[in-house]
């Protein structure tokens, strides 16, 4: 996740200007607009894996549209300022918490519109009202501050508690290379890997250990569970063996409850149980 300020370009002002000709004695009003203030445009960039740069870069501010001139010149429009993001982030704003754009395609997405230039003083000319010396200011842009949530976009996703051999499953069927050891929590960040298969390939997500309460928050409950919420498929793994003196159907059930609570869709979401550890003694006997 990463907190930005995002502000578009406000427009430009319109301008107060009057016709100036040799032996023209009261030349008519002839001031432009202003031109529009530039738009924050959000757009994919697959090159692009996490918000790591928006750590460091908080406040993106678009151009303001360019001041109207003499001789009815309308001012310049601004250029929109392009954010490029990593596919799969959600613009949520802070304030009302309503999500302003789920980037999961290469459709730009604007987030921030510029605002419009204002009218300059040739607009208010009428037949009673010659010489108008007055003209309208700018529209500002929307500001808004924002919320990034990346959520991983993958086909299938591993599930299931702490040190159950996640990563191992990973690391053997893709070419993903995850820390491993025999420790919770050694896995802190999801980790993607390409399975290769000789008609086509598929994405597969290794999400970190899940607790009890983890629908609640509990742990990094959430941060975890919003990357599994695009998956087609979940891969449940069990420690068979009970190594961590934990019942594994008591597992599975503790985990398929956490994640109903999280999300209905996930609740619902097709499994694929993987027994692991079964070289440990006493797995046959649980497995049984």
């Amino acid at each position: 996740q990463a907190k930005i300020y995002i502000k578009a370009g406000d427009g430009g002002d319109g301008a107060v200007s009057f016709h100036r000709e040799k032996y023209v004695a009261a030349g008519g009003p002839d001031g432009g607009d202003g031109g529009k203030g530039g738009d924050i445009v959000f757009v994919v960039d697959d090159n692009i894996s996490n918000l790591i740069d928006f750590r460091y870069k908080r406040k993106y501010v678009a151009e303001k549209g360019q001041n109207g001139g003499a001789k009815n010149c309308s001012g310049r429009n601004a250029p929109d300022l392009v954010v490029k993001v990593p596919r799969g982030t959600v613009v949520r704003e802070i304030k009302s918490g309503r999500i302003l754009a789920d980037l999961s395609t290469d459709e730009p997405a604007v987030i921030a519109h510029g605002g419009k230039g204002g009218r300059g003083n040739a607009h208010f000319a009428t037949s009673t009202r010659q010489i108008p010396k007055f003209a309208k200011p700018g529209f500002r842009g929307d500001e808004y501050e924002v919320m990034l949530e990346l959520k991983l976009i993958a086909d299938v996703g591993l599930v299931g508690f702490p040190n159950v051999g996640k990563s191992t499953l990973i690391s053997v069927v893709s070419a993903a290379k995850p820390k491993i050891a025999n420790y919770h929590f050694t896995t802190l960040t999801p980790n993607l890997g390409v399975v290769k298969r000789y008609d086509k390939s598929f994405v597969l997500a290794d999400i970190p250990g899940l607790i009890e309460g983890a629908a609640e928050g509990a742990g990094l409950g959430h941060d975890f569970l919003r990357h599994i919420e695009r998956t087609r498929v979940l891969v449940h793994v069990i420690d068979v063996s009970g190594s961590e003196g934990r019942d594994p159907v008591d597992d599975y059930f503790k985990i398929k409850g956490e994640l109903t609570r999280y999300s209905a869709r996930l609740g619902e979401l097709k499994q694929v149980v993987a027994a692991n550890k079964m070289d440990i003694t006493g797995a046959e006997d649980n497995l049984a």
